[in-house]
């Protein structure tokens, strides 16, 4: 016992240093870039109580949104393959980050004029407005995302050996997913308090939010690169993925039945094919262990949800407010920040499938007490709701952002050089076409299970508030989250002989 106290301590504090010891200047303004995207929350709550108390939308509909939402990220080779091929003003990187940035300010200008109310919009609706702001925003989201997993290969010191370079490639994914964290921590819960103190001005929010885009113009304006040559344009990946975006866009646009199953089919069959060519030139056991990969954490990813009524039911049952809901952001977030810190060391030195089960497992059990709290069981044990709540608020954690790292690990490793934004963006695409699977299948669910707030036009009650259904549709979610996963990464452990 003597000896077991010091040993232990130190080997917390080696786990406690591996992110600090990783850390390097010249990461620092990619970083902000990766902090940048993770601001992205800061209008969250102020979204969510507008869009709940302006927007006539049930939970069916908001998911089925959030599905066309996830689009831009599918066709994410379209930016990948211009990263790597087509300079615009002279870089084929900065550029890039740039007009991703003019695009998201144009989102938060619309934002800011649709929640003011203001006359320049009267003349269109609410919802359409909305609609058009998120999908700008998501756009220009992307277009930096995709040239910031592409610099994360390119401010790695190239002088050291393979195995060196490798272990620093991870690191600077796992450093990417922190600056997120961070950035989810400190501006979800400044946001949220911001939106309970301008409750009744939310476009003030909005207005604040415009430090988002100039924190990655900082970052991209200070960033140093290797000199990478540019690729010659690989013209299936490009006037493809162009093909196909023309296509998406005409499915939404024309409204045909059952179209967002279409594009989910045809989008999955597109990306499988432009990586298979890829892959094709590595060796046999390399491209088996990228195949297996790929299915475990598309299907970890692919889990249905339970939408946008459960947070209904807790401000109309529990009488959460945006005060609460930015307290629950700033918890959710640092626990998320302490979680990739101490778990860098775990995630670099571990495989795939070990991670992904124990986040199974983990997800799962932090999913109970949502289930207890509906079940009134905090009432019963006489623990009050938010307090029930702020001990959950773990289940914000950074699981999403471990499964995240281990698909652009395996990329920044495998993927050859001048082509690695298409690389990048190729796996993006599929582990977001495995989110628009979850989508799809929360939209089912919402469908057969309605959940619904109460919702008054002029006077009278259009839709009734019923959480009645809402019991079912988590334990429904919680175990297809947990027994689909676990039974595809046993048999699909890429590891396995």
């Amino acid at each position: 016992m003597t000896n077991y106290l010091p040993v232990h301590g130190f080997v917390m504090l080696d786990i406690f240093l591996t992110p600090i010891r990783a850390l390097r200047m010249r990461y620092v303004p990619l970083l902000l870039i990766y902090f940048a995207y993770g601001s992205s929350v800061f209008t969250a709550i102020a979204q969510n109580f507008w869009v709940k108390e302006a927007l006539e939308m049930s939970a069916a509909d908001l998911a089925e949104l959030g599905i066309w939402l996830t689009v831009p990220w599918t066709i994410k080779m379209i930016f990948g393959q211009m990263v790597d091929s087509i300079k615009l003003f002279g870089s084929n990187r900065k550029s890039y980050v740039y007009i991703g940035a003019l695009l998201i300010t144009l989102s938060l200008l619309l934002m800011i004029l649709v929640v003011s109310e203001h006359h320049l919009v009267s003349s269109f609706s609410k919802k359409s407005i909305y609609i058009t702001a998120s999908v700008i925003a998501v756009v220009g989201f992307v277009m930096q995302d995709v040239v910031a997993d592409t610099m994360t290969t390119e401010v790695v010191d190239r002088s050291q050996s393979e195995e060196k370079i490798h272990q620093e490639l991870a690191t600077i994914q796992v450093l990417a997913r922190l600056s997120l964290g961070l950035a989810i921590f400190l501006t979800g819960w400044i946001g949220g308090e911001l939106a309970d103190i301008f409750e009744n001005q939310r476009e003030i929010v909005f207005i604040i939010a415009m430090f988002v885009p100039l924190l990655s113009i900082i970052g991209v304006g200070l960033v140093k690169l290797n000199i990478v040559p540019v690729s010659p344009v690989n013209k299936q990946v490009l006037f493809g993925g162009l093909i196909f975006a023309v296509f998406v866009v005409l499915m939404g646009y024309l409204e045909i039945p059952y179209s967002q199953e279409i594009v989910f089919t045809i989008s999955l069959f597109v990306v499988l094919y432009l990586l298979s060519n890829l892959i094709n030139d590595l060796d046999a056991n390399t491209i088996r262990h990228i195949k297996m990969a790929m299915i475990i954490i598309f299907v970890y990813r692919a889990m249905p949800a339970v939408g946008v009524g459960l947070s209904w039911w807790q401000i109309d049952i529990l009488g959460f407010d945006e005060a609460f809901f930015a307290k629950l952001a700033a918890i959710g977030g640092g626990i998320a920040l302490a979680g990739m810190w101490f778990s860098a060391k775990f995630i670099i030195k571990r495989d795939i499938a070990e991670v992904l089960i124990f986040l199974t497992i983990i997800g799962t059990l932090l999913s109970l007490p949502i289930v207890a709290m509906y079940y009134d069981v905090h009432t019963l044990l006489g623990i009050e709701a938010r307090t029930v709540a702020l001990v959950d608020t773990a289940i914000a954690s950074p699981f999403d952002y471990i499964a995240q790292v281990l698909m652009l690990t395996l990329v920044a490793i495998y993927a050859p050089e001048g082509k690695k934004g298409t690389w990048f963006a190729l796996m993006a695409s599929l582990m977001n076409i495995a989110l628009n699977a979850g989508g799809l299948l929360t939209k089912y669910l919402n469908k057969i299970f309605v959940v619904s707030r109460e919702v008054i036009s002029d006077g009278v009650v259009i839709t009734a508030q019923n959480y009645t259904e809402l019991g079912t549709l988590l334990w429904i979610v919680i175990g297809v989250g947990f027994v689909v996963p676990i039974a595809v990464i046993l048999k699909f452990n890429p590891n396995k002989a």
